[in-house]
């Protein structure tokens, strides 16, 4: 297990609480219509305004009385090791840092606007907390093998970063990354350019993920329900993969 760090919510300067409130403000007037209700209830569970940088600490209280799933302060990207014990245990990694204003649409690595803005409110969501758990309990089985962590960083991606949803009202919005980019939000639902798909294990799989554009491909689930119920069958096609050594590009 990592040391523990903490948030040091005092050394937020005013440039990072203005940041903050022009993400904020801008996703909240963009993603109503476009994100799934989920994740628009989970922003009043969790309580995250305009006006307040999150604080780790509150939030993790009222993510006990859903979840019981906690914010986990690291200092940036960690081994898959380290990731996925923590996550395995209900603790989700989020940095602590913003972006800068000159840096409001682009970053490569992801800031806390990202982490927690992004991904948070649908820790409220006990099905998708449960596919993470079970997610992180197969890539600690092949911890060791590339093979298998490249297929399960491929899961991950097109869904709790790049995941859509159907719901009764139309097509929405479930994953962090397009959560967090204004940009990608509108892209993913509406432009003519990338395929949506129906959410299949086999194809993710076969799909590696791009990260230095909008993605080609968004794959749609129909609930949370069926995210979680598909963990069965990625054990075995991951378990598949490493028996046959299948021939992987390593992202």
């Amino acid at each position: 297990m990592l040391p523990k760090m903490r948030q040091e919510y005092e050394k937020y300067t005013e440039e990072d609480f203005e940041v903050w409130k022009i993400l904020f403000e801008r996703q909240m007037k963009n993603l109503p219509g476009k994100a799934t209700q989920e994740y628009l209830d989970g922003i009043e569970r969790v309580g995250f305004v305009a006006d307040r940088i999150p604080n780790f600490d509150e939030v993790n209280e009222r993510l006990k009385k859903y979840t019981g799933w906690r914010i986990y302060v690291v200092p940036g990207l960690l081994p898959n090791k380290e990731f996925f014990e923590l996550m395995k245990d209900g603790n989700f990694c989020a940095t602590t840092w913003l972006r800068k204003k000159s840096q409001l649409d682009y970053l490569q690595e992801p800031d806390m606007f990202h982490d927690v803005f992004g991904h948070v409110p649908l820790l409220t969501n006990q099905d998708l907390c449960n596919f993470l758990v079970d997610l992180s309990k197969i890539a600690l089985q092949y911890i060791e093998s590339e093979i298998a962590i490249e297929l399960i960083a491929r899961l991950y991606w097109y869904t709790v970063e790049f995941g859509l949803i159907n719901e009764p009202q139309g097509l929405r919005i479930y994953g962090a990354g397009i959560l967090s980019s204004s940009g990608e939000s509108d892209y993913s639902l509406f432009s003519d350019i990338p395929q949506r798909v129906p959410f299949n294990v086999a194809e993710i799989l076969d799909t590696p993920y791009i990260k230095d554009r909008y993605q080609s491909k968004y794959f749609v689930i129909d609930s949370f329900e069926q995210l979680y119920s598909s963990v069965p069958e990625i054990a075995r096609l991951v378990g598949k993969a490493v028996a046959e050594n299948w021939e992987v590009v390593i992202s």
